[in-house]
């Protein structure tokens, strides 16, 4: 408890890993409730003509759409999207990349090669453009775009996950576990895993940043959600032909986007300073 006190104390201090904290924070409060903070939750998906292309006042805040709906509450549910998006994408990555990157890391085989010869395959091509590739050829939708995300990310957990497991091997707790005939299975779990845990957290939060900036390109490009899903990278391409007029249908959502990826970046720049040991040492 003391270390987590004093980690908690040594994360606190640091402005802009904090205020990144805040941000998520604040994106995952809004998304659970955005039907309460909305204040018009049925223009999900209804339209309004009459009130179309209004810009921001007091009975709008930040303006209406081309089909007259609240932008504020549409940018209030987008967070919902974009949360479940990113969330399941680099859960699936995590579940997909950590356990492949312990194999090939601990093993020194066929089986470790061919896992990295794979991983550096996909690693080999931008990851949005394969990501463009996938959501293209899967169709557009939102579990095609998480299907999308899942299968370019999990490569870098891989190649995290094998380079720490590959030096953890070679050090002189992992050398006596296996003296004393622990198991592969029972030393990677209880003593690598725990130990690559925190390179895990970092890579987890800036690729949540991440994951939710490409979302919102699939989504601008057309092969990701799909109208009326009040996703933001849907909601900017839809405002293309009414600029520079309707400059508040593509500012919000785009200011959204760059707040919530920017929180998350600092979010995990803030984690590897007080996680990583090699770091932290020169807090203390």
């Amino acid at each position: 408890m003391s270390g987590l006190r004093l980690a908690w104390i040594k994360f606190s201090r640091d402005r802009l890993a904090f205020s990144g904290f805040l941000i998520i924070l604040s994106l995952i409060l809004v998304a659970v409730f955005a039907g309460v903070l909305a204040p018009y939750p049925e223009d999900t998906f209804s339209i309004h003509p009459a009130a179309r292309l209004q810009p921001p006042s007091l009975t709008h805040f930040l303006g209406t759409d081309s089909m007259g709906r609240d932008i504020f509450s549409r940018l209030l549910f987008g967070a919902r999207v974009t949360l479940i998006i990113s969330i399941i994408a680099v859960g699936t990555s995590l579940l997909i990349g950590v356990p492949l990157g312990l194999i090939a890391g601990y093993s020194e085989n066929w089986l470790s090669e061919l896992i990295m010869r794979i991983a550096d395959i996909f690693l080999s091509i931008p990851q949005i453009i394969l990501a463009i590739l996938l959501a293209q050829s899967l169709g557009p939708s939102i579990p095609n775009v998480i299907l999308a995300l899942s299968i370019t990310y999990w490569p870098w957990f891989t190649r995290i996950v094998f380079a720490e497991t590959r030096s953890l091997k070679q050090t002189v707790f992992i050398e006596a576990t296996e003296a004393l005939g622990a198991n592969p299975l029972r030393t990677t779990v209880l003593h690598v895993l725990p130990n690559v845990s925190s390179s895990i957290i970092v890579r987890s939060s800036i690729g949540m940043g991440f994951t939710i900036l490409t979302a919102a390109v699939l989504g601008f490009l057309g092969v990701g959600a799909q109208p009326p899903t009040p996703e933001w990278g849907v909601t900017i391409a839809e405002s293309r032909q009414y600029l520079p007029d309707a400059w508040w249908y593509a500012t919000f959502p785009g200011l959204a986007i760059f707040f919530v990826v920017m929180g998350f970046n600092m979010l995990g720049d803030g984690l590897r300073d007080i996680l990583d040991p090699r770091i932290r040492r020169g807090f203390e």
